[in-house]
């Protein structure tokens, strides 16, 4: 919560901060050609004739009820356009996520049992092959070798705007790509933190109890090692949460998803200054969700953590 706020307050002092005031303001999101008594309707529909705590007091307000504001670029409240973009980015980063962890933990597992190997080095290779590359490079490389622009019609090279939910999970064409540049930094990354936490685990004194106690290497590492190695995975997972706002944007712009991300980038592009704020709030509770669904599925990891209320 104090997270939240101290967001709010940030975004509420950067509306302060518009040049020429709440006359800026209303300019950068009306327009240049915007006339006196559009100037004065934006500004007192959006409470900008108060005292400066009163304004702030009516924007939390505002945003406990989901009222974002309104852009005149789509002609909507911002509230209506998250509600149609989040959902399709909801099910992209959860594709993709998904897609990590199905490839990320048995390579992270497999790079464990062969470490030091020559397979280990490849693996390693690639892994910071990928986690330094940037989503742009690779959505580019994806595009210019695999779909129609190199002939090829194995994939599309972007997304339909009007795709919906249940069409994401039938049009592989369109959808594979972005999933795929998605999941494939997330996996670099994914696959890292699993070697080394499965390193760490085989060194903990129940594993060598348990080897002591005739274990075999099967168990030792799926029934003992496996489950507390997950425990740094489940931390990542917990942040990338915010990266259903944030962290898509340059892959939907690339692929022209019709997302949170794509919304985002327009909006920054065209100064639409209340759809940013939006997104950024939204973002951030993301972030708080994040943090304590991690917290939570701490406890099914590890047993040894319990919550006990005071």
């Amino acid at each position: 919560m104090i997270v939240v706020l101290g967001v709010t307050l940030v975004v509420f002092m950067l509306f302060q901060f518009v040049p020429n005031g709440a006359v800026g303001l209303a300019r950068t999101d009306l327009g240049s050609r915007a006339g006196p008594a559009q100037i004065h309707q934006f500004i007192v529909s959006n409470n900008l004739n108060l005292p400066w705590w009163d304004q702030y007091w009516h924007l939390l307000d505002n945003y406990v009820h989901l009222n974002f504001g309104y852009s005149y670029h789509y002609n909507e409240p911002v509230r209506t356009l998250i509600g149609q973009y989040l959902p399709r980015s909801l099910v992209l980063v959860g594709m993709s996520t998904l897609l990590a962890l199905i490839v990320a933990i048995p390579l992270g597992v497999f790079q464990t049992i062969r470490r030091n190997s020559a397979s280990d080095y490849v693996l390693t290779g690639l892994s910071f092959i990928f986690y330094a590359m940037p989503s742009f490079v690779l959505g580019s490389l994806l595009i210019l070798y695999l779909t129609s622009n190199a002939g090829l019609h194995i994939f599309s090279p972007g997304v339909s705007s009007s795709i919906t939910i249940p069409q994401m999970f039938t049009s592989w064409k369109q959808m594979t790509l972005p999933v795929v540049t998605l999941a494939a930094i997330t996996i670099a990354s994914f696959s890292r933190y699993m070697r080394s936490s499965m390193m760490d685990a085989l060194a903990e004194d129940y594993v060598r109890t348990a080897r002591a106690k005739g274990a075999g290497r099967a168990r030792v590492l799926f029934r003992h090692a496996l489950r507390n190695a997950l425990i740094p995975i489940i931390t990542l997972l917990g942040l990338a949460l915010p990266g259903i706002v944030s962290g898509a944007v340059i892959t939907e712009t690339i692929f022209n998803f019709p997302g949170m991300g794509f919304l985002t980038y327009n909006a920054a592009t065209k100064f639409d200054v209340y759809i940013v704020v939006g997104t950024t709030i939204v973002a951030t509770v993301a972030t708080v969700v994040g943090s304590l669904v991690a917290d939570l599925l701490y406890a099914v990891a590890d047993p040894r953590i319990r919550y006990v209320r005071n």
